[in-house]
């Protein structure tokens, strides 16, 4: 047994990476180590990497840096998707001992022999073409919400993205095993669980990655409907080709999903998507943003979209903006392009110089923050349900209604991890929205 042993975790990225740590965490603390805050000192600092933006990199080395002021004996371990693609780099890192490549970073405990600190980093990283296992997770990260991974990898080939270099082949969860993670979930009081993966809507594809789908993703989410104990389910992420109608008519209907859509676009212009390698036009998106708000008015849409992409004239991303600024979606995650190393896109003509590619992105913000007020406009005087969050805010306590809407009121522990049903009334100074309390019972 570890008795006495102290391990601290940092986690970069996406509510996938979230869900990942938080198992590897358990797997610790099962062992016998003791799981302490990341400002804490600590035996041993794991930091689970991203690669998405290279801002994650760079953050990575002042991570470890952070690691050793608390304890410059502690033994640093990467893991993740950056720790799959530049192994060598992040092991050359000063101070970092141990990087563990996607398949193995479930089993990092059993990688730790002794913690003496190693001149170099030590490397187990696999060929990402035998990350073709399965390991399921879910996150617990504060009480009010739990992010539950039900798929792993990706089979598409965007010329802009390296997470299946990094994660390896799409496959799922066994069904069975998404409801029992849920149900443990439930069991833990936590009132919403979010749906993650790296593409959920190729939900189905077996654990080795066989292509045939045991199960579809509507079906996972007509499973998880009828688990008993949760009181909302969220969608994250979902590609506009994989969500179908049937999905958004059962969403309309169920007791537990959310009317919350986020669905990447990636660029308003067919010419760029056919670039990017997407698997769909625009029209198909603007179908599904249809679709949606047909059947839920009031359902929020969020979007991702990439600015700076090889081959982005001003025209083309115009279409871009003045198609988003016409479409009935909810705010943007804009994301500015940047160059990774074995993708397509690097190779390709019309680079957009780098101070371009900062002024469309703050223009796109601005067209978020708009949408945004807008929707949030939309919906004053409705009357929703808002599941309050347990941070104390400067003295407020935030919530957010189960179309995504933000709220706030003036720090009450009492409400904490409570479900209410609120009319909303105006949007204060700081663009977050005031409430009267319709019930003065805690529906759940």
């Amino acid at each position: 047994m570890n008795v006495d042993k102290k391990v601290a975790f940092y986690t970069l990225g996406c509510k996938l990476n979230f869900s990942e740590t938080s198992t590897i965490a358990r797997n610790f603390v099962n062992e016998g180590f003791e799981r302490v805050e990341f400002e804490e000192e600590a035996d041993i600092y794991v930091i689970n990497t991203c690669s998405v933006t290279d801002n994650a990199d760079k953050r990575f080395k002042s991570i470890v840096k952070s690691a050793l002021k608390k304890n410059e004996e502690a033994f640093v371990i990467g893991v993740g998707c950056y720790a799959q693609l530049k192994p060598e780099e992040l092991a050359a890192v000063d101070g970092v001992d141990l990087v563990l490549g996607a398949t193995e970073k479930f089993n990092v405990t059993s990688y730790i022999n002794d913690l003496t600190k190693n001149d170099i980093g030590e490397v187990h990283s696999c060929e990402i073409e035998d990350a073709d296992f399965y390991v399921g997770s879910y996150s617990i990260g504060d009480r009010t919400r739990a992010f539950l991974k039900v798929q792993d990898g990706c089979d598409y080939k965007c010329t802009y993205c390296t997470i299946p270099l990094a994660r390896g082949i799409s496959r799922s969860d066994t069904l069975e095993n998404v409801l029992k993670n849920a149900k443990e979930i439930s069991e833990k009081g936590i009132k919403e669980i979010v749906l993650t993966g790296v593409n959920i809507g190729d939900y189905g594809k077996g654990e080795f990655g066989n292509k045939k789908h045991e199960h579809t993703f509507l079906e996972l989410v007509q499973a998880l409907d009828k688990v008993e104990g949760i009181n909302r389910l969220r969608i994250s992420s979902i590609e506009p080709n994989l969500l179908k109608d049937e999905t958004i008519d059962f969403v309309s209907n169920s007791n537990t999903f959310v009317p919350h859509f986020h669905i990447p676009l990636q660029s308003g212009s067919d010419t760029l998507l056919k670039k990017m390698k997407r698997r769909y036009l625009r029209k198909v998106y603007t179908d599904r943003v249809a679709k949606i708000k047909e059947v839920m008015p009031n359902a929020c849409i969020g979007v991702d979209v990439i600015v700076g992409f090889p081959g982005e004239t001003d025209e083309l991303f115009l279409e871009t903006y003045n198609y988003l600024a016409d479409l009935d979606i909810s705010y943007l995650h804009v994301f500015t392009y940047s160059e990774r190393p074995n993708t397509e896109a690097v190779e390709m003509d019309g680079v957009v110089p780098k101070k371009v590619r900062a002024k469309r992105s703050k223009m796109l913000r601005g067209l978020s923050v708009k949408k945004r007020r807008a929707f949030y406009e939309s919906q004053l005087s409705n009357t929703l349900t808002v599941l309050f969050e347990s941070e104390n805010k400067e003295g407020y306590i935030h919530g957010f209604t189960e179309n995504y809407v933000k709220v706030k009121a003036p720090w009450n522990p009492e409400l904490v991890n409570t479900l209410h049903t609120v009319t909303l009334t105006k949007i204060d100074e700081d663009g977050l929205v005031r409430f009267d309390f319709v019930d003065t019972e805690v529906i759940a």
